[in-house]
């Protein structure tokens, strides 16, 4: 069965929103192309290099983050186990692994059928789940890759909190 979608006129390009609300933050980017923004946002851990593609054939919004994490051949499995722990507990997006890059991305995407334009929270809360979710498991994943632990432990190590204080 294929269904017919409203390909409704935009009054704006989606990417439009995106680069107002990033140079609010006073984020460094580049409009690549009319389809296409490439934001860098400082981490605690890492600079986060933030792509925007406008995907007009699916009317979807895809956002895709990149770790500068270079993962030797021998360390992939086991990384490829942690992804999998951590995109089991993700409500919104997910981690990949890109084989040929050897990278690790955080992905997701907001879909605008029938022409809808995304409004200012919606980009706002793609970027901060993004930012939130890459932060939070960036240690685990350097924990995997550079010092050798196990997705068990890296994962525990990275979801310890500290209680109180001294």
């Amino acid at each position: 069965m294929r269904l017919a979608f409203d390909n409704s006129v935009r009054n704006a390009h989606p990417v439009d929103v995106i680069e107002q609300i990033v140079h609010g933050y006073d984020w460094s980017f580049e409009r690549t192309t009319e389809d296409e923004i490439s934001v860098c946002v400082a981490g605690n851990w890492v600079d986060y290099h933030i792509s925007f593609s406008w995907m007009e054939d699916h009317e979807a919004l895809h956002l895709a983050c990149a770790f500068n994490i270079s993962v030797p051949d021998i360390r992939q499995h086991e990384l490829l186990n942690l992804l999998s722990w951590i995109n089991e507990k993700l409500l919104f997006g997910h981690f990949d692994y890109w084989h040929q890059s050897k990278t690790i991305m955080y992905r997701q995407t907001l879909l605008l059928s029938g022409g809808l334009h995304p409004s200012d929270a919606q980009v706002k809360m793609l970027l901060m789940t993004a930012l939130e979710a890459c932060e939070v498991h960036y240690t685990a994943c350097q924990s995997v890759v550079l010092a050798g632990l196990s997705a068990n432990d890296a994962m525990r190590n990275a979801m310890f909190e500290t209680v109180g204080n001294a």
